[in-house]
């Protein structure tokens, strides 16, 4: 049995809607942030850092979406979630990397500033850079990563659970996605797929 450890509104949502995906059994337990729940000593057991996903498995526990994602993906085969060659899952991986050490840390310096910076007018510029730093984002993506329909092409892959994010941080970053039409084509046939509609409702979105 696998259980995420997700909160509401976060970076989770890739990992859960992989999960969805391949058809895996698992369960989920929320994490209330905004209650301080990933700082309790019973979370502090699962994930050190005080952050979702977690994925606790019958090895261990498993931290980072870039990680879970191939976790998962590479226990469920059958699903076909990772690409055929070595290259284009080192593709794969790039792109699951820019999403989690570039996309989401632009996207952090909204709200969660303070883990970068103390004084106030560092805070606010750092919040003001925002829309201007998911912007470049979003236009590298268009240009560079996004082949159609898919991230990778023709098979929807680790790296469409991760996209999923990007509409959400476009969107509270103050972004218009229609004036991406790679990135708005793939959100729009993300939310058509069953898993990605089963898993936004538990998040409410």
């Amino acid at each position: 049995m696998l259980t995420l450890y997700y909160a509401k509104g976060s970076s989770a949502l890739a990992s859960h809607i992989l999960l969805e995906e391949v058809g895996a059994t698992y369960a989920v337990h929320e994490v209330p942030i905004q209650k301080g729940a990933h700082k309790e000593a019973s979370f502090l057991a699962i994930n050190p850092k005080m952050r979702v996903p977690a994925l606790q498995t019958p090895e261990g526990v498993i931290t980072e979406n870039p990680a879970i994602l191939n976790y998962v993906a590479a226990t469920h085969p059958e699903a076909g979630m990772l690409p055929d060659t070595a290259f284009e899952r080192a593709q794969a991986d790039a792109l699951n990397a820019y999403l989690c050490a570039t996309m989401h840390v632009a996207f952090a310096h909204k709200l969660r500033g303070a883990r970068w910076a103390d004084d106030e007018n560092a805070l606010q510029n750092m919040a003001a850079k925002v829309p201007s730093n998911l912007a470049d984002c979003a236009a590298l993506l268009e240009e560079h990563y996004i082949v159609g329909p898919w991230a990778m092409g023709e098979t929807y892959t680790t790296c469409d659970a991760y996209l999923a994010l990007v509409p959400q941080w476009l969107s509270k970053g103050g972004v218009d996605i229609a004036k991406y039409p790679k990135l708005k084509a793939h959100r729009d046939a993300s939310l058509r797929r069953p898993a990605t509609q089963a898993v936004m409702a538990v998040h409410g979105i």
